[in-house]
């Protein structure tokens, strides 16, 4: 059964809204709830563009204008997917077509995509005449429980990950599981690399039903994409702008951004996707668990040899250490020369403001290869 028939046949025709934030998020069935919610929206909307690449132009907008009578006369902007695409060029682009198009202030931009769609999106509606409002409407599992929500837009600097970019937040999120349908399973992959991170910052409870799932049954994670979504939300609240606690939900990324990076670099027709790197990162932060924080050593072989199983890694020669090193070195997270990691001393026992050495890195990434 494709989770598009499991969805229609076991779950109500209204979507639920779920929010700690000052925006709401609707999960489920949520096109009348997005055509009353942009109707009702002050001061009204002059005009509506949605942002998609090929595939969900493809995929997702003949389902979305179907549904939705106000977004019948909507414009839309397409820009080719993939990574590689998150950068100024293409934003100036974006921009600059708003402008011919006469696209004033109480425009409305709908991102619908997965994470570079809304990391893109929220950054050239947030910058465009000083602000215009956006919605995020995400269609890959990654964006669905993490990128679109918690109010983080950016850009890449090169094969630097969303090192240009901004705090801003939607006017609503609206998510439905119907999407994942169009998806890959590398990219369903990818997501499930967000919600491992999750199920280890957060609980046992939620590791051990995350790792009785199987990753071609995605009709049954329902309950760990809203999951997710209550674990990140009630960070953010608490934390909007990362000055302390939300800096957790960055837990595997000092490394997966490095490793993203580098197959950026490497092999750019075929790079690890976010999540993928992540799930490598959690293995390289985990090593440093165990050798700082004395994290249980049976736990992190148990989610070590699950994430060799089940994940896609990434060839690292010992001749690449230092590409890597010099990655992680320029990590936004990091201050001065430290690197930044997230550290775990159990299972939802999390550290953050935690550092290594170049050493350290060193003789992780050395332990990982020879895996």
């Amino acid at each position: 059964m494709s989770f598009f028939n499991y969805f229609c046949k076991n779950t109500i025709d209204m979507s639920k809204l779920i929010s700690h934030l000052s925006y709401p998020i609707y999960i489920g069935d949520f096109f009348s709830d997005l055509d009353a919610f942009i109707f009702q929206m002050q001061p009204k909307v002059s005009k509506v563009y949605i942002l998609v690449d090929e595939n969900t132009h493809l995929h997702c907008i003949p389902t979305l204008i179907r549904n939705s009578s106000v977004l019948a006369n909507s414009e839309i902007l397409e820009i080719e997917s993939g990574e590689n695409q998150k950068n100024l060029d293409i934003c100036f682009h974006l921009w600059q077509t708003l402008a011919e198009n006469n696209a004033d202030r109480n425009t409305l931009l709908i991102n619908l995509g997965g994470g570079v769609i809304s990391d893109m999106g929220g950054f050239i509606a947030s910058t465009y005449k000083r602000g215009i409002r956006f919605i995020n409407i995400p269609t890959s599992l990654l964006a669905q429980v993490d990128a679109a929500v918690g109010g983080k837009t950016g850009i890449d600097l090169g094969v630097l990950k969303n090192h240009i970019g901004c705090f801003s937040n939607p006017e609503a999120v609206f998510v439905n599981p119907i999407f994942l349908d169009t998806l890959s399973n590398q990219e369903i992959t990818s997501g499930i690399g967000e919600i491992l991170k999750y199920s280890l910052i957060d609980r046992y409870e939620l590791w051990d039903e995350f790792k009785s799932y199987h990753f071609n049954e995605i009709s049954k994670w329902e309950n760990l994409i809203e999951s997710s979504l209550e674990i990140k939300t009630k960070i953010v609240k608490l934390d909007p702008s990362e000055k302390g606690l939300r800096k957790i939900l960055n837990f595997g990324h000092t490394y997966g951004h490095a490793f993203e990076s580098l197959s950026l670099q490497e092999k750019p027709e075929a790079p690890l996707l976010h999540g993928e790197a992540v799930a490598l990162g959690i293995i390289c932060e985990l090593w440093h668990s165990v050798k700082k924080n004395n994290f249980p050593i049976h736990v992190f072989n148990e989610i070590k040899e699950f994430i060799f199983q089940n994940f896609r890694t990434y060839p690292i020669e010992e001749k690449g250490i230092d590409t890597v090193i010099d990655l992680m070195k320029k990590d936004k997270k990091n201050t001065e020369q430290n690197i930044s990691v997230i550290l775990l001393n159990n299972i939802g026992d999390v550290q953050f403001d935690s550092f290594v050495s170049e050493q350290e890195v060193r003789e992780c990434l050395l332990y990982f290869i020879s895996q």
